[in-house]
Order: C-alpha cells, then structure tokens, then sequence
C-alpha cells in the first residue's frame, strides 16, 4: 500500500528507527547485552556486525536539565516607573538593550550593551516567533553581563516599550 501511495515502507522507517535510538542509547552506555542474541539486544549487535562504523564512539553529551529559576521577575506599574510626567527611569550600573523583529527572512534578535559596547545579532530562523525572539535575547543579554562581569545574583531591569 505504501509503494502505491510514494511512501516508505512501514516497517522499514520503523526498523530504522529502532536501530538509531539502539545506537543512540549504546552511545549514552544506557544499552545492556544481556543476551546479546535475544530479544530487543540483537538490534545493537545485528547493527554493529553489519558496519564497523556502528562500533565508533560518538560525541554524544547526555542532556542535563536545571530547573531552578536564575531570575526573578519584578513587575512595575507605570507611575513607578515614570514617577510623574515625562520622568525616564533612573539607571544606575549597566546599560543593556535588546530587540527581537520578524521580516520576511526570518526572525532575528539583537543585543546591545551600552556601557560594554557589545553588539550581538542573532538569526532565529524563519520558524521562531517575535515573542520567541524577545525572550531568547533577554536571556542571552543576562548570559553575557554574566560573561563580561562574573556576577551572579543581580538585579536587571527590563524596560519594554511597545508602539501602539
């Protein structure tokens, strides 16, 4: 049915698939050969024989997960932060600015550091949206006064003007 519709063949994806998570556990050391004839352990070993390749270590890093917030956010209301008619806010320390815009290319983000006159543009691709983009860039702005400072711990404003 598969051949009549121009698709693969089922079982052939689903072979190929086994075969590449078995390599990919191997690879992490998570594979057992118990009974390396048997069962789901001949997968590897049919693999292995078949290319010498598949016998190679791999640059394979197990992903690790932080959860723990490095942030805290602090939310103003406008007259804390104009504390009257056309007053802008006090800055004191590091100068930061950040953007994130979608074109017709793509969605892009950017990074401006005043005070360390640091540019960064970042390319997103054209599958990221402009919010995607605006959060990524505040925290790549944080990883990079945390680089340039070696603080750890502070306090960072984010200003957010939006045109109406």
């Amino acid at each position: 049915m598969e051949a009549l519709a121009g698709l693969p063949l089922l079982d052939l994806v689903i072979q190929g698939d086994v075969r590449s998570v078995a390599h990919h556990l191997w690879s992490l050391g998570h594979w057992s050969y118990l009974y390396p004839q048997q069962g789901h352990s001949c997968i590897l070993t049919r693999l292995q024989k078949s290319d010498p390749i598949f016998n190679m270590g791999v640059d394979i890093m197990k992903p690790v997960f932080n959860l723990e917030p490095k942030y805290r956010v602090t939310t103003l209301t406008r007259e804390e932060l104009t504390r009257g008619p056309r007053t802008p806010l006090a800055v004191k320390g590091l100068v930061w600015f950040t953007d994130g815009s979608g074109t017709v290319e793509g969605t892009r983000a950017g990074v401006y550091g005043q005070s360390a006159n640091r540019r960064l543009s970042l390319s997103l691709g054209k599958h990221a949206t402009v919010f995607q983009a605006e959060v990524y860039v505040k925290l790549v702005c944080v990883h990079e006064i945390e680089l340039r400072t070696g603080q750890r711990n502070m306090l960072v404003f984010v200003l957010i003007i939006r045109r109406l």
